[in-house]
């Protein structure tokens, strides 16, 4: 689930000292202006390359836009736009209808058609597939094909944010032929129609992909892509820095915030930086012990001072958070708000909760600097109210299966990033009892919000959808499920040979425009 957010990784520290890279991968190219590798440093490696089990914006990343595409897509301005649908219409509330293009044809050499479609939808609305995405296409009640290239997603209800849902990487069209042949192994099998093809996957350590030759679009200005992966923490990112400064690799996601000054001062690399759609925040598992009540959960929101870890843990970057939504999702209230720094009301809350002396819980997070940092500051200050958060720190893949799975966290230290740009894609998958799954790593159930959530999806009026989403904030702050600490931004350091790289709002490398300048 963290992704997505987890798009925004800053990270710690700086040295030289770097590995050379193994036998069989990729080196940077020596020259050219168009065409050769890029390699790009990351922090941690994909879990899942299948669009309807992906549940990370840092996998997704590697995949959407680049391998997979969809009937639609955001362009830079995060407007809807074409894409493998040339138009689309609502037919009705409960019918909407795509014509597609022509002369696309999958990785596989299938043809790109309503038949893919078709069998794409069905598959992830499966329940023999069990895919965690399933629940963004339940209003959907069939995929009707009318002829070889036009296809009808026929309602059950409205469902106001299917577009931006289709936009994202959960709407990918996957190739028939490839759904058949791999099934649940699709992961290790990536076929879209995409600029890029995928061509391995060394887990923990590279994926590559290829340009697509017969792209039915205009052709990426690269000839491949490497997603370098490296792995222990404070090892991790001095050596991902270093690569770019040693010009081992182009991109390194992301960099110590607290180097920002430091890094952009230097002749042979640039800080990439721009605005994202997640948040960060400071979660409770509330069927976990003393965070059962109530009580508590507001007497810990009212002992963390979020200003103090923006300044002191993130340098300033991003902006205050007040909502589990960033200002720039449909459905962002401003006006609600957490409860406010103030220990005198925690030690009251805390008293009569019944724990007037404090307690002992188990605070989770990964081995992402940052994160570790802000653990640590929330640990300091909730000493002041007699709280010992014990720290454990996992690796990432860990903690998504503690807050998925196991469900054995009590407070964790994370953050979502929004892949759609609306509030339902946070909001249905972080908080509605059943629509959330795995995602609801809070065990939060309330039929009050679950109503709203609901409503949410099928209303058509945006400013009725506003009002009914400024609800469910409010009630999730007031039962005081989470803790915003801040809205992100994407960072990134860039070598200084390369031009037109970025990341969308949403968190997705988007490297079609990318060239090496040598």
């Amino acid at each position: 689930m963290l992704g997505l957010l987890l798009a925004a990784t800053m990270l710690a520290g700086c040295s030289m000292g770097v590995e050379p890279p193994a036998e069989n991968e990729s080196p940077p190219p020596k020259a050219g202006a168009e065409g050769g590798t890029l390699v790009v440093a990351r922090m941690s490696d994909a879990t899942n390359l299948d669009p309807h089990f992906i549940s990370t914006i840092n996998a997704a990343s590697v995949v959407h836009q680049k391998v997979y595409e969809g009937l639609v897509k955001r362009d830079a301005n995060m407007v809807i736009a074409p894409q493998l649908a040339l138009s689309w219409r609502q037919v009705n509330d409960l019918v909407w209808e795509f014509k597609l293009r022509q002369g696309v044809f999958f990785h596989d050499g299938t043809p790109f058609d309503a038949a893919a479609v078709k069998k794409t939808l069905d598959r992830v609305m499966d329940p023999k597939t069990a895919s965690p995405r399933a629940a963004m296409f339940d209003k959907i009640k069939e995929v009707k094909i009318i002829d070889p290239y036009t296809v009808q997603f026929l309602l059950e209800k409205p469902f106001a944010p299917l577009l931006s849902i289709l936009a994202s990487h959960e709407g990918s069209i996957i190739s028939p032929k490839a759904i058949d042949e791999y099934g649940r192994e699709l992961s290790a099998h990536p076929v879209g129609t995409g600029p890029f093809l995928f061509r391995s996957w060394e887990p923990g350590r590279q994926i590559v992909l290829d340009k697509n030759p017969h792209y039915w679009g205009d052709q990426p200005k690269l000839d491949r892509v490497v997603f370098r992966v490296v792995f222990r923490v404070v090892a991790d990112d001095t050596k991902r820095i270093a690569l770019v400064e040693n010009g081992e690799a182009h991109v390194a996601e992301s960099i110590p915030v607290q180097d920002i000054e430091r890094l952009s001062a230097s002749n042979r690399l640039r800080v990439y930086r721009s605005e994202a759609l997640g948040t960060e925040f400071i979660g409770f598992n509330v069927a976990a012990g003393p965070l059962r009540d109530l009580r508590v959960r507001q007497a810990i929101s009212s002992a963390i001072e979020t200003g103090a870890i923006i300044k002191g843990v993130y340098n300033n970057v991003g902006t205050q958070a007040n909502s589990p939504l960033g200002p720039k999702v449909f459905g962002y209230s401003p006006s609600v708000k957490s409860y406010p720094y103030d220990l005198n009301k925690a030690r009251e809350l805390l008293a009569k909760a019944g724990y007037p002396n404090g307690f002992s819980i188990r605070m989770l997070t990964y081995d992402r600097n940052d994160r570790v940092m802000v653990a640590q500051v929330i640990r300091s200050q909730l000493k002041g109210i007699g709280i010992d958060a014990r720290l454990e720190v996992v690796s990432y893949a860990d903690f998504v299966t503690q807050i998925e799975k196991t469900r054995t966290h009590e407070i964790f230290v994370s953050g979502w990033g929004n892949a759609t740009g609306d509030a339902d894609y946070n909001q249905y998958n972080l908080f509605h009892t059943q629509g959330g799954g795995a995602g609801n790593s809070f065990q939060y159930s309330n039929p009050e919000l679950d109503r709203l959530l609901d409503a949410g999806r099928v209303e058509t009026d945006p400013a009725k959808r506003l009002a009914i989403y400024a609800k469910a904030q409010e009630l999730e702050l007031r039962d005081a499920l989470l803790v915003p600490i801040r809205n992100l931004e994407n960072l990134a350091v860039i070598s200084t040979d390369i031009q037109g790289f970025s990341i969308s709002p949403a968190g997705y490398l988007m490297l079609d425009q990318v060239s090496l300048q040598k």
